[in-house]
C-alpha cells in the first residue's frame, strides 16, 4: 500500500508538468510565451532582410564597379593606342626602333647605289660597281655565328665554322627600305601599301627592277637607256629619303661607308 501510495504521487507530480499534462496551458503561460517570441520574430526579420539586401548591395557595388573601368578604359584607350602599337606600328616607339635597325643598311645601301653613277653616266653596265652592286655574293646580310661551345665543336661534321648569310646589295635596299617605311606609320589601320613612304619605296624598285634586269640578262658597255632609268630612279629615291628623315642624296652626306649592324641611337649616322 505505501508504494503504490508512493507511487500514486510521483504520477500526480508528473501530470502536473506541460511535458505530460493533457491540459492546455493557461492564458498567463501563453501572453508569456508570445512576448517571448516576439523578439526573436523580429531578429529572425532582422536577419532575413540583411542577408536578402547583401546580395543586392554586392551585386550593385559590383555593376558600379564594372561601369568605371569600362569609363577609364575609354577614356585611356585612345592615349594608349598612339603610345604603344606593336612592332609595326606607333609613331612614337617604332620609328626610333626602326632607325636603329634599318638607317645603318638604307644609308650604306644609298652610298653603294651612288657609287654606281659615275660608270651608269657612261652606260657602261659592265663596271665593276654596278656588277657589284647586283651580285648575291657580294654582300653579308647576316654575319655568321661561331657554332662551337666554349672553343669545343660538338658537331657531327666537325664543322662549326661562321656560315654568313650573303645577297645583293640591292635586295637588302629593298627589304630594308621597306622596312623602314613601314613604320613611318600613325596607327595600325592603315595597310602597309598605303603608307606614303612604301608607296615611294615602291616606286623606286620598280625603276631599279627594270636596271636590274639589264645588268643581269645583258649588261652593255654604251647603254644610255639604263642611264635614264637610273636618273628616274634616283630622283625616287630622294622623295622616299625625305619621308624617312633622312638626307637627300646631293648632300654629300652619303659619300662614307655605313655600318649596317644595328646602331645604338636612332640618330643619322
Amino acid at each position: 500500500m505505501v508504494k503504490l501510495s508512493t507511487l500514486s504521487l510521483l504520477l500526480a507530480a508528473i501530470a502536473g508538468t506541460h511535458a505530460f499534462s493533457t491540459q492546455p496551458p493557461s492564458s498567463t503561460a501563453r501572453r508569456t510565451a508570445a512576448a517571448s517570441a516576439r523578439p526573436s520574430a523580429r531578429n529572425a526579420d532582422d536577419e532575413v532582410a540583411t542577408s536578402s539586401s547583401s546580395p543586392l548591395e554586392r551585386r550593385s557595388f559590383l555593376a558600379s564597379a564594372a561601369a568605371t573601368t569600362a569609363a577609364a578604359a575609354v577614356i585611356l584607350t585612345p592615349n594608349a593606342a598612339r603610345a604603344s602599337g606593336g612592332a609595326t606600328a606607333g609613331k612614337y616607339t617604332t620609328i626610333p626602333i626602326a632607325k636603329r635597325r634599318y638607317y645603318g643598311r638604307v644609308q650604306e645601301a644609298v652610298h653603294e647605289f651612288l657609287l654606281m653613277a659615275p660608270a651608269v653616266i657612261r652606260g657602261d653596265l659592265t663596271d665593276p660597281t654596278v656588277q657589284d652592286f647586283f651580285d648575291v655574293t657580294k654582300t653579308v646580310v647576316v654575319p655568321g655565328k661561331k657554332k662551337d661551345i666554349n672553343g669545343v665543336c660538338n658537331k657531327k661534321d666537325g664543322d662549326c665554322r661562321a656560315a654568313d648569310i650573303l645577297d645583293s646589295r640591292y635586295n637588302d635596299m629593298k627589304t630594308t627600305m621597306y622596312l623602314l617605311g613601314n613604320a613611318f606609320r600613325i596607327n595600325q589601320q592603315k595597310a602597309p601599301d598605303n603608307l606614303p613612304t612604301v608607296k615611294a619605296a615602291k616606286k623606286f624598285f620598280k625603276e631599279m627592277n627594270l636596271f636590274e634586269r639589264r645588268v643581269l640578262k645583258n649588261p652593255k658597255a654604251n647603254d644610255k637607256e639604263a642611264t635614264q632609268i637610273y636618273a628616274t630612279a634616283l630622283d625616287l629615291l630622294d622623295v622616299y629619303l625625305d619621308l624617312v628623315e633622312l638626307p637627300p642624296t646631293e648632300s654629300g652626306h652619303y659619300d662614307k661607308e655605313f655600318s649596317t649592324l644595328v646602331g645604338e641611337s636612332s640618330r643619322i649616322t
